[in-house]
């Protein structure tokens, strides 16, 4: 098997999509009141899925945590130390919730941490390289 992509099952799929939209910048085609939205962000598929459509769809319903969870968390990179604080400085402004200003940790990598609407949390990190070698040593 290979990994294709992943999913977030949502409750308010309108405020989720403007969110990962206009905060984060996916590109998102879908309207505001779909059930499913399917896109591609940097060649991995992401999925918003409508809570209630899923459980129709399934027919099981599942119990979701309310406010920041730590179940996982999305990790998106910038190429250098300042795009973290710009990044995070942006996104806080345009309504993110800030979980960890920017900080350099001990191993070297600049990150903080957002969570979106429905207290998911997202990562912005980098290593002050481009991505296609921040893996590279």
């Amino acid at each position: 098997m290979r990994l294709d992509g992943f999913g977030l099952f949502v409750n308010d799929m309108a405020k989720m999509i403007r969110f990962y939209r206009d905060v984060l910048g996916f590109e998102i085609k879908e309207a505001e009141d779909a059930g499913n939205v399917y896109l591609i962000k940097d060649g991995t598929l992401f999925l918003l899925y409508g809570r209630k459509d899923f459980e129709r769809m399934t027919g099981r319903r599942y119990d979701y945590i309310q406010g920041l969870n730590g179940h996982f968390e999305i990790t998106l990179y910038v190429d250098t130390f300042d795009e973290v604080d710009a990044a995070f400085r942006r996104a806080v402004e345009k309504g993110a919730v800030p979980v960890l200003a920017p900080e350099l940790e001990p191993w070297g990598q600049r990150t903080c941490y957002i969570a979106d609407p429905e207290g998911n949390l997202i990562e912005i990190g980098s290593w002050n390289k481009p991505f296609e070698a921040k893996d590279m040593e």
